[in-house]
C-alpha cells in the first residue's frame, strides 16, 4: 500500500478567511493516513506553521499583483509541469480558479475541482472584467464542481450549477458551546461591563463586508443605547479608513479593533449580538459559528437563507434601511435567549465538521479511483 492521496489546494494565502477556515477545519479532522493536504499559495498565511506541522507541503508562486498576468500564468504552467505527482487539484479562488485549473489541465492533472465560496467578485470594473475572463475558463478546465451554497454554485458555475455538489461549511460544534465562565472571563479581558451591550462582527476589512454601513448603524444606535460597544475582528485593506471614520465620529472609546484572532470561539461567547451587513456572501462560516454559540444574528437580506440553522437566531434587514437594523437590534436585545444550543439542527443540516470531513475524504477517494 502506498501513502495517502495528496490533494493540492489552490489559494492566494492561508489566512483566517472563511474559505481558509473551512479548509483548516476539514484538514484538522481529516484521516490523514488516507488523504493529505498540500497547498499552492502566493503569499504567507497565518495557518502556514500548522499546515507544515500536520505534514502539509506549501508551494509558493508570485501572484498576479507581484508580476503581472503573463508572469503568473508562466509560474502556474511551470509549477504543474514540475509537480506531476498531483492527481487532484482543488481550487478555492472563485473566478481566479479558472487560470489554476486551466494550467492543471494543460499539465494533465486528471481531477480538477472548482470550489465556489462567494456570490460576487470584488474590485473595480477593470478587475471584474479580468476576473470574468478567468472565470470563463472554469467550465472548460474543471472536472468537478463544489460550492458552499446553492446561490454560490449558480454564481460561479452558471449552467453547470446543476452538476455541482454542496460541501457544507462544517465547524467543530463543541468548541462553540456556550459557557458563562468563558463569557465572563473574555468580557473582563475586553473591559466590557456586565450591563454593556456587546455587538460583534468578524470579517475581513474589505468592500464586501460593508463596515462603513456597520459603523453608521452603530453610531445611530448609540443615541438610544449609549452603553453599547462594537467589537471588530479581522484584518484587511480598509481597516485604516474604518478607523478614521470611527475617529471622525468621535466614538473611538466605543469601538474595539481586535485584528486577526485565533480564539473566535471564545470571543463569540462575549458578544450579545452579531451584526453582519455584507453586500454579498456565499455562506459565511462565521454565521454558522455564531449560531452554534447561541448568538442572535442580524444579517443582510443579501445573504442566502441557506445560512439559517432553524434555531430562531437569524433576523434579516435591508442595507437600504438603517432604521430597520436599529429596530431589529432593539428587538433582539430584549429577548431572553438560552445560549445553550442543541446542536442537532446544525448536525442534521450537515454542519458538523465530522460529517463534512468524512464526506470530503470519501469524495476524494471516490474521484481518485
Amino acid at each position: 500500500m502506498g501513502g495517502p492521496i495528496r490533494v493540492l489546494h489552490a489559494v492566494v494565502n492561508m489566512n483566517r478567511g472563511g474559505a481558509e477556515t473551512l479548509i483548516m477545519n476539514l484538514y484538522r479532522n481529516m484521516d490523514r493516513s488516507k488523504v493529505q493536504f498540500d497547498f499552492l499559495t502566493c503569499k504567507p498565511g497565518a495557518f502556514d506553521d500548522e499546515i507544515t506541522e500536520m505534514g502539509g507541503r506549501i508551494h509558493r508562486i508570485p501572484y498576479i499583483t507581484d508580476g503581472g498576468h503573463r508572469n503568473y500564468i508562466n509560474h502556474l504552467d511551470q509549477f504543474f509541469k514540475a509537480n506531476s505527482q498531483y492527481k487532484i487539484v482543488h481550487a478555492h479562488m472563485d473566478k481566479m480558479s479558472g487560470f489554476v485549473l486551466r494550467a492543471a489541465k494543460k499539465a494533465g492533472v486528471p481531477m480538477r475541482i472548482a470550489h465556489s465560496h462567494n456570490t460576487q467578485s470584488e474590485g473595480g470594473i477593470a478587475v471584474k472584467i479580468y476576473k470574468s475572463y478567468a472565470g470563463s475558463q472554469i467550465s472548460k478546465a474543471s472536472t468537478h464542481y463544489l460550492a458552499c451554497s446553492k446561490v454560490a454554485a449558480k454564481w460561479l458555475f452558471k449552467s453547470k450549477a446543476s452538476s455541482s455538489t454542496i460541501l457544507k461549511n462544517g465547524i467543530e460544534l463543541n468548541k462553540f458551546a456556550f459557557s458563562q465562565a468563558i463569557r465572563d472571563h473574555v468580557r473582563a479581558k475586553l473591559r466590557i461591563e456586565k450591563n454593556t451591550l456587546a455587538i460583534g462582527h468578524i470579517g475581513r476589512f474589505n468592500h464586501q463586508k460593508n463596515h462603513i454601513f456597520l459603523i453608521d448603524i452603530f453610531n445611530e444606535l448609540l443615541k438610544t443605547v449609549p452603553n453599547a460597544v462594537l467589537i471588530l475582528v479581522g484584518v484587511g485593506p480598509l481597516r485604516s479608513s474604518i478607523e478614521e471614520k470611527v475617529k471622525g465620529l468621535n466614538i473611538e472609546n466605543k469601538v474595539q479593533f481586535l485584528g486577526s484572532r485565533s480564539d473566535v470561539e471564545l470571543l463569540l461567547q462575549a458578544f450579545d449580538l452579531f451584526v453582519f451587513p455584507s453586500l454579498h456572501e456565499g455562506l459565511p462560516v462565521t454565521l454558522v459559528e455564531a449560531q452554534a454559540s447561541g448568538l442572535p444574528c442580524i444579517i443582510s437580506d443579501n445573504i442566502s437563507n441557506e445560512v439559517d440553522m432553524d434555531i430562531n437566531l437569524i433576523k434579516y434587514a435591508s442595507n437600504t434601511n438603517m432604521s430597520e437594523w436599529i429596530k431589529k437590534i432593539h428587538e433582539a436585545r430584549k429577548l431572553k435567549i438560552n445560549r445553550n444550543i442543541n446542536f442537532k439542527n446544525l448536525s442534521d443540516k450537515g454542519y458538523d465538521i465530522q460529517h463534512s470531513s468524512e464526506w470530503t475524504k470519501e469524495y476524494y477517494l471516490a474521484i481518485s479511483r
